[in-house]
């Protein structure tokens, strides 16, 4: 599961840095230039590689107001086998240990997944134990479903984080 985190921070962080040196180009040769062609929503969940480029997409797109080197970003797998559930689980684990320590502001803490309300139920446990005013100045981002969006809102508001939902 480390790895998958890992692999899905180092999409977001390629993306950033490519994002930054595109920025230094002559405004002559942008313009010129087509813009990049939008990434769709995946249709396999299990598709790791093509969720890591559309989620990191919309990472980019949401980083306003970041001032940390790179986001937090949490996959929420799909599965509903054991070991999905086993990773999940370890997944849980590893949010709530961060929580417990805190975010430094300017910070960014993502969480998707192909299932919305699997990623949802993980986000409200997760923080279920977090101090209130503990996310003050973190942007927490929610990419889901409008459906998930208010049980995610309640349990986050307490934290004082900036909340942003980015509908898929």
């Amino acid at each position: 599961m480390r790895k998958f985190v890992l692999a899905a921070i180092l999409a977001l962080t390629g993306a950033v840095v490519l994002t930054g040196c595109n920025k230094q180009g002559d405004d002559q040769q942008a313009a010129a230039q087509p813009q990049a062609q939008k990434v769709t929503k995946p249709t396999d969940p299990n598709d790791s590689a093509a969720w890591n480029a559309y989620l990191g997409q919309i990472v980019t797109q949401n980083m306003q107001g970041m001032t940390a080197d790179r986001p937090y970003a949490y996959l929420v797998n799909a599965g509903d086998s054991d070991e999905d559930k086993a990773k999940r689980d370890r997944q849980l684990q590893a949010i709530q240990d961060v929580i417990a320590r805190g975010v430094l502001p300017g910070n960014m803490v993502v969480f998707a997944g192909p299932d919305s309300t699997k990623t949802a139920d993980l986000v409200v446990e997760a923080f279920k134990t977090a101090k209130p005013g503990s996310f003050k100045d973190v942007i927490v981002l929610f990419i889901g479903d409008k459906a998930d969006q208010q049980r995610v809102t309640d349990v986050l508001q307490p934290t004082a984080a900036q909340i942003r939902f980015v509908q898929m």
